[in-house]
């Protein structure tokens, strides 16, 4: 689901496997997450079909004194589409489903915004962002929270605008997987979360692995999230823990990244995504022809070249195939994918020709951490030199972060002192968008505007005036994105629409304010 930085390619030297972790690796391991004041990571290796690593270092929640260990389960975002399509290949290889029939064959109450696009997608293009919708879009039904079911969110797409056209390009989403999960349960008669949990799950060995929040938040051995939330953007200041509750994605887009797994977890899926589906101890999850068929790549992904620290990571070619990202450098084939949601990272790492797995998880947003410590396996087991990757991915972060911070200042600094237009009364009223639902805006006690997003819960605060007709969000919650919040008015000054868009420039794609087209219920005002 959310990427976020995680997402970035991993790409490597092709040199032949080593046998044993780093001299001194557990250490620096150790030292790495100290630094960087994340308070746990784990890590599971596997090589040539046999478990190198599954351990975890620090705690589970800041502050605290449970050790991290390799039972610990942490959130582990969109690498959990993998987990997705793993479940509908099990479906394939019963002879319930093909990954070519279409969807409205499955499911036929289902509706994309154009007609052809309802009759002609697939299970397939489910998976591999192609289906015209623009990056992130419906993301807001689910982030930061969500109050719909499964169905009903499915249903909403119905009325979501494409970007481009179908098959046309590479747009990566989240809401396509939740229509998966929904597949999934009209298919076999269970729950996505029932079926990840008996016939992916326990029948893979995976026994402490969770697909719903309840199992996860029942769990005492569990990491708590944390992230950086306290400064101008999200990523600036100290790390702090977040309320785990209050963090936690619509349970409708759970299909897209809701899993939880432990370092042990993730070594015995390594096992499994190395083995093509075969298990360590006898048996298949999956037969090797849907293996197969999961890494090939389907959809073109556009090659950005990484920024010159990080060059050596830009591939030659990358793609999407069925939950994963297929790419290559110097002639080494990755298979990978990253994940991320609020306050926990992820990133798994498959080298299919060298027979190396590496899966990582920290229980914060220090992508820094995580992607440092997992690069220096890869060019370890590449038999590569140390590139010091942690560093190098630290000064990008902090790049980054800087860099967006000084664009807000500068933007903040210099607002038009122009506007409003109207009085306040006459800017409230209920706005409704027709894929997203109502977002009322309010006068309050003090004279000034609210505003609610209803089909999100807690997603409410005031609207400060910015210029023109131009507010922006500040939310109750300050964890949230916060939003710019602009009234289109018609020729008689009555508000014709509202549109919004993110505040801060490095706002995570899946607050797609941007998306809305938001318009007044009734008569304007």
């Amino acid at each position: 689901m959310i990427r976020m930085l995680i997402a970035l390619p991993a790409l490597l030297l092709a040199l032949p496997a080593a046998a044993a972790l780093p001299k001194g690796f557990a250490e620096r391991v150790e030292t790495l997450r100290r630094q960087s004041g994340a308070p746990g990571i784990a890590l599971a290796v596997v090589e040539k079909g046999k478990v190198t690593l599954a351990r975890g270092w620090g705690t589970t929640k800041l502050g605290g004194t449970q050790k991290v260990d390799a039972d610990t389960i942490f959130q582990t975002g969109s690498t959990g589409k993998a987990f997705t399509a793993a479940a509908l290949a099990i479906l394939v290889d019963r002879g319930k489903i093909r990954w070519d029939d279409r969807v409205i064959d499955h499911m036929p109450w289902f509706r994309m915004y154009d007609p052809w696009v309802t009759r002609e997608i697939t299970i397939r293009d489910l998976l591999v962002h192609r289906s015209g919708l623009g990056l992130g879009a419906g993301d807001l039904l689910f982030v930061p929270r969500g109050s719909l079911s499964r169905k009903e969110m499915v249903k909403r797409l119905a009325h979501l605008k494409p970007a481009t056209s179908f098959r046309s390009g590479y747009a990566y989403d989240n809401i396509l997987y939740a229509v998966a999960g929904q597949l999934i349960e009209d298919v076999s008669g269970k729950s996505w979360e029932d079926f990840m949990a008996q016939d992916v799950f326990a029948a893979g060995g995976m026994a402490s692995a969770t697909a719903d929040y309840e199992s996860r938040l029942a769990n005492p051995n569990r990491a708590h999230p944390h992230g950086r939330v306290g400064g101008a953007v999200r990523g600036d200041g100290p790390i702090s823990m977040l309320d785990e509750r209050r963090v936690e994605l619509g349970r409708a887009a759970l299909p897209a990244g809701g899993l939880a797994l432990s370092a042990n977890d993730l070594a015995r899926w390594l096992q499994i995504q190395l083995g093509q589906g075969a298990l360590p101890d006898g048996g298949r999850l999956f037969s090797a022809a849907q293996a197969a068929e999961m890494w090939k790549g389907v959809t073109p992904m556009p090659i950005v070249p990484m920024p010159p620290s990080l060059a050596p990571l830009t591939p030659t070619f990358s793609s999407y195939a069925l939950g994963w990202n297929v790419a290559d450098y110097r002639g080494v084939r990755v298979i990978a994918h990253g994940g991320a949601v609020f306050g926990a990272i992820a990133y798994v790492i498959l080298l299919p020709d060298q027979q190396v797995g590496i899966a990582g998880v920290v229980n914060a947003e220090e992508t820094a951490l995580l992607r440092g410590v997992i690069q220096t396996l890869v060019d370890h087991y590449l038999d590569a030199p140390d590139q010091d990757w942690p560093s190098r991915f630290d000064a990008f972060i902090d790049q980054r972060v800087t860099g967006a911070k000084a664009a807000l200042a500068t933007k903040r600094a210099a607002p038009a002192k122009v506007g409003p237009s109207l009085a306040l009364d006459r800017y409230a009223g209920t706005y409704r968008d027709a894929w997203y639902g109502d977002v009322v805006v309010a006068k309050d006690k003090d004279g000034g505007l609210t505003i609610d997003f209803t089909t999100t819960p807690a997603m409410k605060g005031r609207l400060i005036h910015w210029q023109y007709d131009s507010f922006v969000t500040r939310f109750d919650d300050t964890s949230l994105e916060p939003a710019y919040v602009t009234f289109a008015l018609d020729a008689d000054g009555k508000v014709e629409r509202v549109s919004m868009k993110p505040e801060s420039p490095i706002a995570d794609f899946s607050y797609d304010y941007q998306d809305l087209d938001l318009r007044p219920v009734g008569a304007p005002r």
